[in-house]
């Protein structure tokens, strides 16, 4: 089972090695040398002569696991300190939980599951906990007490798996518009509405349309950190994953071309609406949209997650670990929404009695 497991070693003093954001190479903490990334990519052809090993389950005790009872679960040995790692059958990459040392899981990297393209870390988990303090300042309606008494459980640096999708939109969609002509005489006011029938017809190329192939991710939490800025991608090396958790897909590219069709005629759609200007009203009449040379890339791109504890709920909070982007949903505070909304109603109010009053002086 060992040998299932790809570990960085510093060859100048044998501690353990991790990709560093802030200079985008490797770096031993202890002796602090130095390493570009491209002079560990031999590391990598293990991956092509790397077969997966199916693991047998015991207890402590030597009695069997029930049927089914680790059907999701993995078991390593680190090579550092003997410790057993157990994890579910999607990570890729983690540390070890007794000597802390970062692992990569090299058969989830294996095959068809290897993937194509990675985004490495720009920014460190200082900056993830620097945003969510500026995420909850300046919050109204923010109960005073969860800046104070919430406690984040859990910071850490994941690579999420994400197909990306390439495809060529043809589109044919139709408009029926108005436009509004008024003019007055003394005695009335006249509105002349002239109606059209528009229709553009044209063609769009998309490029790098992202889907998350994580299951464990909520979609809109990921879709909220787009966009990544792909012209960083590079050629996928687990170096790049030393240090860091990884995720291998459970969501496959079929599963996932759905989603991604959905966005693209989305996208089509308002980009033709866009250019329908110059008009009081437009209501679209009819969408024909044909989807063609669509294909498909695997990359891992890096996102922060963020779990906070707070009056017995949980609070999962995301940034983009490329750009900074930061999401998450916030308590609020009713006593303060109410009052709030009632200082909304007052000055509503204060505002209509204003209107009346200058009615009656005409």
């Amino acid at each position: 089972m060992a040998d299932q497991l790809l570990e960085y070693k510093c060859p100048c003093c044998g501690g353990k090695i991790e990709f560093d954001s802030h200079i985008q190479k490797m770096k031993c903490p202890f002796c602090e040398t130095e390493f570009e990334v491209e002079t560990l990519k031999n590391y990598d052809t293990v991956l092509n002569d790397t077969t997966p090993t199916d693991l047998t389950w015991q207890s402590a005790t030597g009695e069997d696991w029930s049927d089914g009872e680790t059907d999701n679960m993995s078991v390593y040995v680190c090579n550092s300190c003997g410790g057993e790692i157990v994890c579910d059958d999607t990570t890729a990459a983690t540390h070890c939980p007794f000597c802390g040392n970062p692992v990569v899981m090299m058969g989830k990297f294996t095959g068809a599951l290897r993937p194509d393209y990675v985004i490495p870390f720009k920014l460190d988990k200082e900056a993830a906990k620097a945003a969510l303090a500026a995420h909850l300042k300046g919050k109204k309606l923010l109960p005073k007490a969860f800046k104070t008494d919430n406690h984040i459980d859990e910071v850490k640096g994941v690579y999420v798996p994400f197909w990306l999708f390439n495809s060529d939109a043809n589109a044919q969609i139709s408009y029926r518009t108005t436009r509004v002509r008024t003019w007055s005489d003394r005695d009335y006011i006249y509105t002349d509405t002239s109606f059209y029938s528009v229709t553009r017809k044209g063609s769009l190329s998309f490029e790098n349309i992202p889907v998350d192939g994580c299951s464990k991710v909520p979609n809109d939490l990921t879709e909220s950190l787009e966009p990544f800025d792909f012209s960083q991608m590079v050629d996928f090396q687990t170096a790049y994953l030393s240090g860091y958790l990884a995720d291998k897909y459970d969501v496959d590219a079929q599963q996932s071309v759905e989603r991604a069709n959905q966005r693209v005629c989305k996208t089509t759609e308002n980009e033709f609406a866009a250019t329908v200007t110059g008009y009081a009203t437009v209501r679209t009449e009819n969408v024909n949209i044909q989807l063609a040379n669509g294909t498909s890339k695997y990359a891992l791109l890096p996102v922060w997650l963020l779990s906070t504890t707070w009056n017995g709920q949980h609070f999962l909070f995301a940034m983009n670990g490329q750009t900074g982007k930061f999401v998450g949903n916030l308590p609020m505070d009713s006593g303060a929404f109410f009052k709030w909304l009632g200082g909304v109603a007052g000055a509503v109010s204060a505002a209509v009695l204003l209107i009346l009053y200058l009615i009656w002086l005409l």
